[in-house]
């Protein structure tokens, strides 16, 4: 069993709790985390002793999850890392870790070239080419930052989403810190969400939506378990 005390798995979510409390149970198969964590307004029914749960009031829209995933979250997480999942997008190989993951304070799936002149872009420009939130793994370190520096909470190009807040918006301020970002290269073994050319051939850690590559990965419905649920254990 691959052992990661330092790492807290954790989803945050006030829709679809079943379904994501099924891929929280799904991620941990063969690994033994820190912590397994399930945030949301509501308790799903039958949740094992091995899930801590921890109330939030109900999120409402994806702006709304995008502020606190930066400003809330990090109050949840007591490790060195928190590896965050979803309903639609959690770890699917966990023989596809690497250790290398750790070195940096932030991983996601690379994001896809962008077909504008503003998209995947920090504040200077420069296209950035990792950095998808719905499934990352981020220390401690990084997301206590917004909260300690104070960043302003503003729209980038009219986005409010948390990974551009970090890996775009506020990336140079983030490095500036100290925060070391992960590239393409590693982060193509870690997760897979837009079909791009440096994926080809890469079996990944996990994925976010069922895109390409991704579409044979497991979906699950968002019905109590009753029965069945040992299965995720």
């Amino acid at each position: 069993m691959l052992e990661l005390p330092n790492v807290t798995l954790v989803t945050l979510t006030s829709t679809g709790l079943y379904s994501a409390l099924k891929a929280l149970l799904y991620s941990a198969r063969g690994i033994k985390f820190g912590r397994v964590l399930f945030i949301s307004h509501k308790k799903p029914l039958f949740m094992p002793e091995s899930v801590d749960f921890q109330s939030t009031s109900r999120i409402r829209g994806l702006d709304e999850y995008s502020y606190r995933t930066i400003f809330e979250l990090p109050k949840y997480i007591d490790t060195e890392f928190a590896m965050l999942i979803h309903a639609d997008g959690f770890i699917v190989n966990p023989d596809a870790w690497k250790k290398e993951f750790l070195d940096y304070d932030y991983i996601g799936a690379p994001f896809a070239l962008p077909k504008d002149d503003f998209s995947y872009r920090d504040a200077f420009g420069k296209i950035v080419r990792v950095g998808n939130g719905g499934v990352s793994l981020r220390s401690k370190r990084l997301m206590d930052l917004a909260l300690k520096l104070d960043l302003p909470w503003e729209s980038f190009h009219g986005s409010y989403n948390e990974d551009g807040f970090i890996c775009c918006k506020n990336r140079h301020i983030y490095e500036a810190n100290g925060m070391k970002f992960a590239p393409i290269e590693l982060a193509k073994y870690f997760s897979h969400e837009k079909p791009t050319p440096e994926i080809d051939g890469a079996k990944p850690f996990a994925f976010h939506k069922w895109d390409g590559g991704n579409r044979h990965y497991p979906r699950f419905n968002d019905l109590p378990f009753f029965s069945g649920m040992g299965r995720y254990q």
